[in-house]
């Protein structure tokens, strides 16, 4: 009777080992889809970026943290902060939308339309 224990336990064992290397190893578990943003859209501030700015950034950046995101204001309060120098990837405002304080904060199409925005020159459209 023992044995047929033992037998069972490890056929289980085998089992359970089975299945979770199956699901550890399962490619379709981890899909990972591109944001859909097109770089060549022209971006603009006002339509495109500002909104950003107002549903993800105002509430600490609303006039008393550096930069003042509202309308009518960030776009100064950028540019005048240094905070859009080229490249891209390099400006203050990207880096700052990837760093860990701030990376979850805004989706990845998001983080691209705004370097996107940056890459053509960040214009206050």
């Amino acid at each position: 009777m023992n044995q047929k224990i033992n037998k069972i336990r490890q056929i289980l064992v085998g089992l359970v080992l089975v299945a979770g290397i199956a699901g550890f190893t399962s490619c379709e578990k981890y899909t990972y889809s591109p944001p859909e943003v097109d770089q060549n859209v022209v971006w603009k501030l006002n339509t495109d970026i500002q909104p950003i700015f107002n549903e993800k950034c105002i509430d600490c950046h609303g006039g008393t943290t550096s930069p003042d995101l509202r309308t009518g204001k960030s776009y100064n309060a950028l540019s005048k902060g240094g905070f859009l120098a080229a490249p891209a990837e390099a400006s203050k405002l990207y880096k700052k939308l990837i760093e860990s304080s701030h990376a979850s904060r805004s989706t990845a199409a998001e983080k691209l339309k705004i370097l996107y925005w940056i890459t053509q020159g960040a214009q206050n459209n």
